[in-house]
């Protein structure tokens, strides 16, 4: 039975238009599928990472940092649409602050690298089906962006998704673009080779990659860090950041006892009962932030040898065909992580970052964090916190949740939450104008939808 689902998902692909590279690579995750593969990195297999470089500690020399800035390309990821908080585009157009967009930010960083360096850095998105036609556009209004034989973006593959009962491709006549998946980030390497993006970096003569999340604000480009890379020779290289209790979810690296390389493991590649080791921040001190560092000339010769693939560690992801009906059709999507990629070169290391280069949005409490004054936008597009410490936000998800009920309830702006430690809101409100929060601040439920006044004092 497998078998022929395996070529009913090839002819599935082909059918429309998924590039051979990609084919291929899916078929070898269809084969440790049928084989047993769960991904799964027991405990007693590895060795904590405990000591790597700090970016704030090592030496660059100011003209090589420069240099190395000059051969780096600044790939985002932006294939998602913010389906958690209720989106139906890409993520990255959300509005963040004074009206302009995680994207309008980005431009921003991005244009005042090249200024203060004078280098070209392309900025790359790496765009899904659904999320290339706004993204594009919204580009088109920032004119000088382009950088000469370098596309704006390219397209990350799809897939089946497989019936959990026989591994066939998935039938769901509702809405049949629900039967296809993205392959998981780790496809930015397939991508970008079978888009033929990588050959026109590197005949342009770029020769080093960044890649990071569009909604992490945190990850701009960086002289420094591109030196620091440069300088250590290494093929690829992850930033890490020092690890609290509120990071207990965040994949991190360690060493596989197997062979000594740095491996990556996330949530779904430990074993439920193992689950306290992951979640230990002292045995695990650092949490991967998936800001990568590659070498694109390595990347090339990697894939070369490997007829294209790079046997990153699958990741079997147990769903429903319509995610948002449980009762429908379980299916499994077949997944990489892109920061998995650390295991495939020899030689990879990894460098610490400070927080400051983390500061994602995948909830509506870290957009009303970054919209707060909790953060300075400056000069070079960089979000500046202004406190010691971030508040910490959480909302009552059953009112806030989703982007249209969070904009509806904070008509006039998000509160000041720069002297508060946290701001906790139970139940239906509506935030008048010049809320202050201080404090640990908290708003309890009374039963029936309410109104903060203008200029409230919360704490």
């Amino acid at each position: 039975m497998s078998t022929t689902g395996l070529a009913a998902a090839q002819a599935k692909m082909r059918d429309a238009g998924v590039a051979e590279q990609a084919i291929d690579v899916f078929s070898h995750y269809y084969r440790a599928l049928e084989e047993g593969a769960t991904g799964l990195v027991p405990e007693d297999t590895i060795e904590p990472l405990t000591q790597i470089d700090s970016i704030d500690d090592v030496e660059v020399d100011d003209a090589a940092a420069r240099e190395a800035l000059s051969k780096t390309v600044l790939i985002k990821l932006n294939g998602g649409l913010g389906t958690s908080m209720g989106m139906d585009r890409a993520k990255s157009l959300l509005p963040v602050r004074d009206g302009k967009s995680f994207l309008d930010l980005l431009v921003d960083q991005v244009m005042t690298a090249r200024a203060r360096y004078d280098v070209t850095l392309p900025l790359i998105f790496m765009d899904s089906f659904r999320t290339r036609e706004d993204t594009l556009a919204a580009l088109a209004a920032h004119p000088g962006i382009e950088v000469e034989g370098i596309p704006l973006d390219f397209l990350q593959n799809r897939e089946p998704k497989l019936r959990a009962d026989d591994l066939t491709p998935v039938q769901w006549e509702a809405d049949p673009s629900l039967e296809w998946c993205p392959p998981g980030h780790g496809d930015i390497y397939t991508a970008l080779v079978a888009s033929g993006v990588l050959d026109a970096l590197l005949e342009r003569g770029y020769k080093y990659a960044m890649t990071s999340n569009s909604d992490n604000l945190g990850a701009a480009p960086s002289a420094r860090i591109a030196g620091w890379f440069a300088a250590s020779g290494a093929p690829y290289a992850p930033e890490l950041c020092r690890r609290t209790p509120a990071d207990v979810k965040g994949g991190h690296l360690a060493v596989r006892k197997a062979d000594g390389r740095i491996i990556l493991r996330d949530t779904a590649q430990t074993p439920p009962e193992e689950m306290h080791y992951f979640t230990d921040q002292f045995r695990h001190p650092f949490f991967h932030t998936n800001n990568l560092w590659f070498d694109l000339e390595v990347l090339r010769d990697t894939l070369t040898e490997r007829n294209g693939i790079l046997g990153l560690p699958l990741i079997r992801n147990a769903k429903t065909v319509d995610p948002a009906d449980p009762e429908s059709t379980p299916v499994i999507q077949l997944e990489t992580a892109m920061g998995a990629a650390v295991e495939a070169f020899d030689g990879a290391t990894a460098v610490e970052v400070p927080r400051s280069r983390f500061l994602p949005v995948k909830t509506t409490n870290d957009l009303l964090l970054v919209r707060s004054d909790v953060y300075a936008v400056d000069a070079d597009g960089l979000l500046q916190q202004v406190p010691e410490q971030a508040c910490v936000v959480d909302l009552d998800p059953r009112y806030y949740k989703r982007i249209a009920d969070f904009e509806a309830r904070f008509p006039h702006g998000v509160p000041s939450i720069r002297d508060a430690r946290s701001l906790t809101v139970r139940g239906d409100w509506t935030f008048g104008a010049d809320v202050v929060a201080t404090g640990d601040a908290t708003v309890t439920e009374t039963g029936a939808p309410g109104v903060i006044a203008d200029g409230a004092r919360l704490g």
